[in-house]
């Protein structure tokens, strides 16, 4: 047997032994040997600082002697002369450990016997200890505990759950484990398991650093294409380098950073965009060594007064006029002529009441995210497209119901977005955001399968494993036998959409249509190299900005907010169009629909020097056209985003959901984000890590968060 001296024994400063540490384990140990010798079979719990009523936490144990049989915890009186199973305030749980016939679950652990269990604490609490019982019979007992306040009414830093609140609809990790039998979660797994990390986008590439921040290292990333990043895609145009600023953004551009309030001039941060700056500082702490790979952030210039505005109006050059002048200049003015202008008056002032985006909740979807999805979701902004509200809830007329709320918006009031782009600071990445992947490749290297387009995920009901099978990309399709890897658990970030054609597990009904029936939109982006940067150079300069333009049809532009009055040539945005209108520009032969874009840049800035300046170098992303998206992002219509979220909140045949879809905001990084903080944290309750579970919630998810 070992010798529990120099097990327990800890080097001081001077390299002596020290023996303080010690004082409390021994006196456990001592109280267990006052009943019986030291070669009997024991349990010794390791000290807990705290304990928390109504929270979840991990005991760790360490065995002595022969712990072979029916091993139950207890939290009781500290009284050992009525320590029982049967009178114990609580029993925690129980299994079967060592050499006992039924141990052999537990085959993972170091002589079938785990050394960390699960404990979902009652709601009142007042001291008391924990106990071991071996077949009935007191083998181990802790010190008393310390029972902690559930949150503490004065702190200089709040906790997530303050912050958050339990009932915000983000994952809550204790009413997840309480819906389990308990004996079902009383195990906490073993690290050594297998994961598989099914798509190599952001959210995939940071949950594979979130385990491995915990210690879970065999997880493995499979990966359809040959890149990682997902929908972040910079193109550099001309095969230029990243810091020669050539390239726009194919995919996600930029991040609100802060917020001004034109009233009080108050300024706030965008805290869930925090997330990004908090993953470029652990890359580049990782990467310290190498410079190339690490993650800057400069300024995005989101709003320019003199790019080009829509209008039907023309300059006397035939050009199209600037926002500043559309805005100044009676000329340009152009007034809508609506069927009845009051009803439209009238319906705009409802939406904007019923959204109630004063100054004060402007501030709320800014600092807390979470408040503000519950609060939208209380207020019933799930419930409601525009046109549903309009129509089926205030009984608008059908023609105004269209003018206002235009009937092919589908998706539900959940405002969000609109208060990003009310941000007066936003910032992007030097040299294109490709670079935060890039940033990932020395971590995911020797882990990951590159060009492995998945066609299915298979239940092994025997060992309780999941298989994945897939075939080389652009294999022969008829003959390509599958490849099969099989994994404790996936987590899975492929988007929902191509798992439409997959042979997957009999989930729940639930699941099964979210996968179905979520919808994804479409995107088509087009970025242009030009000669020079002539746009900076024109009578009326434009230094940055984006706008958007319907006549001619161009979407979205922006003007690069790097490398301003460089010399040589620039890159920009030159088209972005989703849902429909991208459908059709994807629809376009390449050639036609470049021609369509230089035109309509002729249209703005005048065809001499578009003629001068146009290189024909570019590069096209149809999102929808893509093998490995299907899709630019998800749009799920009024009624889905309350249905089919708590589908993505449990694990069903050891599949974790995560990415952009399976959370409550959408088509942002710090969507990718969440999602992969809120699927590693569930797949660490799953198993029973709650200590884990707890460092992964406090280090991504409370951190950015300041009250």
């Amino acid at each position: 047997m070992r010798s529990l001296i120099t097990d327990f024994v800890f080097p001081s400063a001077s390299g002596m032994p020290s023996f303080t540490k010690l004082l409390p384990l021994l006196a456990s140990i001592a109280s267990l040997s006052e009943s019986k010798p030291l070669s009997q079979p024991s349990v010794v719990f390791a000290p807990l600082k705290s304990t928390t009523p109504g929270s979840a936490q991990n005991i760790v144990v360490d065995y002595y002697g022969d712990v072979d049989g029916e091993l139950t915890i207890t939290y009781a009186t500290c009284d050992d002369a009525a320590a029982s199973i049967v009178s114990a305030k609580q029993r925690i749980g129980q299994t079967h450990v060592g050499a006992h016939p039924l141990a052999r679950r537990h085959e993972e652990h170091e002589n079938r016997r785990p050394s960390k269990f699960v404990w979902l604490t009652p709601a009142e609490m007042s001291g008391g200890c924990l106990h071991a019982f071996l077949d009935g019979e007191l083998i181990g007992k802790s010190e008393e505990l310390v029972v902690a306040k559930r949150y503490a009414r004065r702190q200089e830093r709040k906790s997530f759950v303050d912050v958050a609140g339990t009932d915000s609809n983000w994952f809550d990790g204790v009413a997840y484990l309480q819906q389990k039998q308990p004996d079902e979660v009383f195990v906490a797994s073993a690290k050594n398991k297998s994961f598989g990390i099914l798509g190599g986008g952001i959210s995939g590439l940071a949950t594979s650093l979130m385990l491995d921040s915990v210690g879970i290292h065999n997880w493995k990333i499979i990966e359809s294409s040959q890149r990682i990043g997902g929908r972040i895609r910079t193109a550099y145009l001309n095969g230029t380098s990243p810091d020669e600023g050539q390239y726009h953004e194919l995919g996600p551009m930029r991040f609100p950073y802060e917020i001004t309030d034109s009233e009080t001039n108050e300024t706030f941060p965008f805290n869930d965009q925090r997330m990004i700056f908090q993953l470029a500082d652990v890359l580049n702490e990782l990467n310290a060594d190498k410079e190339e790979l690490h993650v800057k952030f400069i300024e995005w210039i989101q709003s320019s007064p003199n790019t080009p505005a829509d209008s039907p109006f023309r300059r006397p050059d035939g050009t199209i006029p600037s926002k500043t002048e559309i805005a100044t200049d009676p000329a340009y003015k152009n007034t809508i002529a609506y069927g009845n202008a009051t009803a439209v008056e009238e319906a705009n002032a409802a939406l904007d009441e019923f959204k109630g985006l004063d100054a004060e909740r402007i501030k709320m979807y800014a600092t807390n995210i979470f408040k503000a999805y519950k609060q939208a979701k209380d207020d019933g902004m799930f419930d409601y497209s525009e046109v549903a509200y309009l129509r089926n809830k205030l009984k608008y007329d059908l023609n105004t119901t269209d003018e206002v709320g235009q009937s092919h918006i589908y998706w539900p009031m959940w405002e969000y977005e609109t208060v990003y782009f009310l941000a007066s600071k936003w910032v992007t990445i030097k040299g294109g955001l490709s670079r935060m992947p890039a940033a990932f490749e020395p971590l995911v290297k020797d882990r990951i399968q590159y060009g492995a387009k998945i066609n299915g995920l298979h239940w092994n009901e025997n060992n309780k494993t999941i298989s994945v099978s897939w075939k080389p990309t652009g294999s022969e399709p008829y003959s390509t036998p599958d490849s099969i890897e099989s994994f404790d658990y996936v987590l899975n970030s492929v988007p929902l959409n191509l798992m439409k054609f997959w042979t997957l597990p009999r989930y729940s009904s639930l699941l099964k249509r979210a996968i179905d029936r979520i919808l994804f939109a479409n995107a088509c982006k087009v970025a242009v190299q030009f000669k020079t940067r002539f746009w900076e150079h024109l009578d009326k300069p434009i230094i940055g900005g984006c706008t958007r333009l319907y006549q001619p049809n161009l979407g979205q532009i922006c003007y690069p907010s790097w490398q301003v009055n460089a010399s040589g040539p620039g890159t920009m945005l030159a088209s972005y169009l989703s849902d429909y209108e991208a459908t059709v520009a994807c629809a376009m032969p390449e050639a036609e629909h470049m021609a369509y874009i230089k035109r309509a840049f002729a249209e703005m800035h005048g065809e001499e020097v578009i003629e001068e300046n146009w290189t024909g170098n570019y590069a096209r992303q149809c999102w929808e056209q893509d093998e490995h998206q299907a899709g630019a992002f998800t749009m799920q219509i009024f009624g889905q985003q309350t249905l089919y979220l708590p589908a993505f909140y449990q694990t069903e045949f050891n599949t974790v959901f995560i990415g952009e879809a399976a959370t409550f905001t959408h088509t942002w990084i710090f969507s990718a984000l969440e999602s992969a903080t809120r699927g590693t944290v569930q797949l660490l309750l799953d198993m029973g890590l709650v200590d884990e579970a707890k460092e992964v919630t406090r280090t991504w998810m409370a951190r950015f968060i300041e009250v």
